[in-house]
């Protein structure tokens, strides 16, 4: 891996003034062709600027100045990254709304005076005096945006707008100020006031929908990162000192108080408390801690003070990876919103040269109404192509569509994940807790009866004292089993947990180890053969097995059932009809894989899948270019579902597969996969609808605004009417993605 140089700086910072594709194209164009500066990179989603740069050619201020010369500009400030794009975010936002607000209470009675009283010659005189606060005040951005970028000969949707409210204002502005220029060549003076602010407004609500939208998908990572805290506790040759989280170090000893965070992944060295671990297993009855007992930065400390060895710090700790994921997954770019940018990217030249070329022809073959008809029909040209209509066919269809989810119990944390979801064609589940109940219970035990070994009862609390200390989902359901026979508390150490295989550690001297069957035969451990054949019964009934076993030999077996749900088989069979097909990954042994598979209908199926595994195997599922989705709900399918390309995640699972999943199904209801599915394909289905109607009125408007049946019929089309069409475009887009309301997911 290359180095950079001593001088080289690689720096990420918030842009402002980003408004589409081409903005960001923009940006990086610019940057990159900066003297002193090697590359650049934007995530427009993310609102950032990756810059890696030479400090002695180019400083931080000056990238600034060279962004803020073509209308951008990045934000340079001391605090963390995600604050300073949150802040950007949210004063945009804010502002956003104030002009459009602001803007839609004035335009109101320039259109009630354009659409009622249009012939009334004090009203044209009133509307012009409000038009100029709404075009130079409330939409004084799109000027100064189109400016700077003609400055540099670009063109964005900024410099259509900008045009268009601009040739309306003027003309209309000319028809009241000399009304007779018209009267004396036989024509009405007409005025568009209202075409100019409507289309300031329309715009306008557009960005505040997409902003709002942006400032939404950063609630989540908000939550995440405010379980950090930002001081700690060390404690140095036994005095406590505090210091920043960013100071600490491994191996450094760390007072956590009643009522802190956890600020590192740690044991506990000295102490004993109850921490609120909910953020990791979703389990909100607060966990007993003491010395030995590892802990997770984020989770939170209730009764007692903890003396923790810090054991991964920073970057490296559960939280950190988990909002790193996060921050990934926001940042990547919607495919449907990439092709509206490329469209937009084309729309903006071509509109601009066909008002051009046609006020040019009118000019030539007009005749005596040359100018009038040219001005006319260029100006019909602009307003019937404003790309207002465009602005809003992507993000209203979307937030649509979010909150129909949420009415169905589908909690969509981005726009990414519901514009994927229409493609996917093959679906891999995990068992337990998402095609079965999540609440496994012991129904068999069986011990091995040998004077030489430690007794029944003894075995069954060796099983406890290993299980207390395990983070497996079944743990729990073996420690509330033998918690009401009164056994005996004993102590554990050297406690080592192998995900995946089970838990080992040291009671009164002696190793034992509890897991499945493979771990106990790579430990090379005997299996008697009452103990064999129980397990081979067992498990064709579809029972979950799990072994205790001591330095030679299994001395314990427990079988434990995980009831499937009821709607499992209905939602397979629903899936297949529908042409996705379903896997079925489970670290649960292959024969209870095979039976649970057989009992709800699914073909493809693999049993002692490891996490690392079940990601591997989404990966060579992609690889044969299938869209996968993966839906989960424990710690061990965290990195399945970061793998899968839709990540979905049981509502009663872990917050870490609720955190890293897409989608999360609130009820844990199966039936809300298919569901998941539909939403999407209808969600996208109104996008390309809304982007139809966003552009049938300018395919079969614009070669009437220019002319194109003035000679056959002597019609010319009035820039009312197509100031009408393009509000009418608009209304058309906000109209039909309100339609999806009413769609069916089932």
């Amino acid at each position: 891996m290359s180095k950079l140089m001593p001088s080289v700086s690689k720096q990420t910072f918030p842009v402002m003034g980003m408004t589409c594709a081409a903005c960001a194209s923009s940006v990086e164009t610019i940057l990159s062709h900066t003297v002193g500066i090697q590359s650049a990179t934007v995530n427009y989603a993310t609102t950032t600027v990756s810059v890696v740069f030479d400090e002695q050619l180019i400083t931080v201020e000056g990238i600034d100045h060279v962004l803020q010369d073509v209308g951008y500009g990045i934000v340079i400030s001391s605090k963390e990254l995600h604050e300073s794009v949150w802040e950007a975010q949210e004063l945009k936002y804010s502002q956003l709304k104030k002009q459009t607000i602001g803007a839609g209470i004035v335009t109101l009675p320039i259109v009630i005076l354009g659409m009622f009283f249009m012939d009334w010659i004090p009203g044209r005189w009133i509307s012009l005096n409000l038009c100029i606060p709404v075009l130079f005040y409330f939409g004084r951005h799109f000027f100064t945006n189109a400016w700077k970028q003609l400055r540099h000969a670009k063109a964005s949707m900024d410099t259509l707008v900008a045009l268009s409210i601009t040739i309306s204002f003027l003309f209309s502005a000319f028809s009241t100020l000399f009304p007779n220029y018209w009267y004396s060549r036989g024509l009405a003076p007409h005025v568009y006031f209202e075409a100019a602010a409507v289309i300031v407004v329309f715009v306008s609500l557009g960005k505040v929908l997409e902003e709002g939208a942006k400032t939404k998908t950063s609630a989540a990572l908000k939550k995440l990162i405010g379980l950090q805290p930002k001081t700690l506790t060390r404690i140095s040759d036994e005095q406590p000192e505090e210091i920043l989280l960013e100071d600490v170090r491994l191996g450094d000893l760390i007072l956590v108080k009643p009522g802190e965070k956890v600020p590192v992944d740690g044991h506990v060295q000295a102490g004993h408390s109850y921490l609120d671990e909910s953020m990791l297993s979703g389990e909100f009855l607060p966990i007993r801690k003491e010395k030995g007992d590892h802990v997770f930065a984020g989770t939170l400390n209730q009764k007692g003070s903890l003396e923790i060895v810090a054991e991964k710090v920073g970057k490296a700790t559960l939280l950190a990876q988990i909002i790193h994921r996060v921050k990934e997954a926001q940042g990547s770019k919607a495919p449907v919103q990439q092709l509206v940018d490329k469209i937009a990217g084309i729309f903006v030249p071509i509109v601009l040269g066909i008002a051009l070329l046609t006020f040019g022809i009118w000019m030539v073959f007009g005749g005596e109404h040359a100018l009038p008809y040219g001005l006319l029909s260029a100006v019909s040209v602009l307003v019937i192509a404003c790309p207002c209509a465009l602005g809003l066919a992507t993000p209203t269809a979307l937030m649509v569509g979010i909150g129909k989810g949420a009415e169905k119990q589908l909690l969509i944390r981005d726009a990414t994940s519901l514009e994927l979801a229409h493609r996917v064609n093959a679906l891999v589940l995990d068992k337990t807790g998402t095609l079965t109940e999540g609440k496994p219970k012991v129904v068999q035990v069986l011990t091995t009866k040998d004077p030489s070994l430690p007794s029944s009862a003894t075995q069954e609390a060796i099983l406890m004292a290993l299980e207390k200390k395990s983070a497996h989902p079944l743990a729990e359901a073996v420690v509330n089993h033998f918690a009401e026979k009164g056994l005996p508390a004993l102590g554990v150490t050297a406690v080592e947990e192998r995900s995946g295989h089970g838990i080992q550690g040291m009671v009164d001297g002696k190793s034992y180890l509890v897991g499945n069957r493979n771990y106990l035969l790579s430990q090379g451990l005997k299996i008697p053969s009452a103990l064999a054949s129980a397990a081979e019964e067992w498990t064709k009934e579809a029972k979950t097995l799990v072994w205790l076993g001591n330095e030679t030999q299994a001395l314990a077996l427990l079988s434990i059932v995980d009831e499937v749900k009821t709607n499992a088989a209905r939602m397979v069979r629903e899936l297949q009809s529908e042409g996705i097909g379903v896997y079925l990954l489970t670290g649960d042994n292959s024969i209870t894989a095979a039976a649970v598979a057989r009992q709800v209908g699914i073909i493809n199926y693999r049993g002692e899948a490891l996490p690392a595994e079940k990601s591997k195997f989404i990966k060579d599922l992609q690889q044969k270019g299938l869209v996968v989705a993966m839906v989960g709900d424990g710690i061990n399918d965290a990195e399945a579902l970061a793998q899968a390309d839709v990540s979905i995640a049981m509502g009663k699972g872990s917050d870490i597969a609720m955190d890293v999943a897409m989608i999360t199904l609130i009820t844990s209801d199966l039936e809300k996969i298919p569901q998941a599915f539909r939403l999407s394909k209808i969600t996208i289905r109104g996008i390309q609808q809304n982007l139809f109607w966003a552009f049938v009125y300018n395919i079969i408007g614009i070669p009437i605004a220019a002319g194109l049946l003035y000679p056959a019929f002597g019609f010319l089309l009035n820039p009312m009417i197509a100031a009408a069409a393009m509000a009418l475009s608009s209304v058309s887009v906000v109209t039909n993605s309100l339609r999806l309301k009413t769609k069916k997911l089932s």
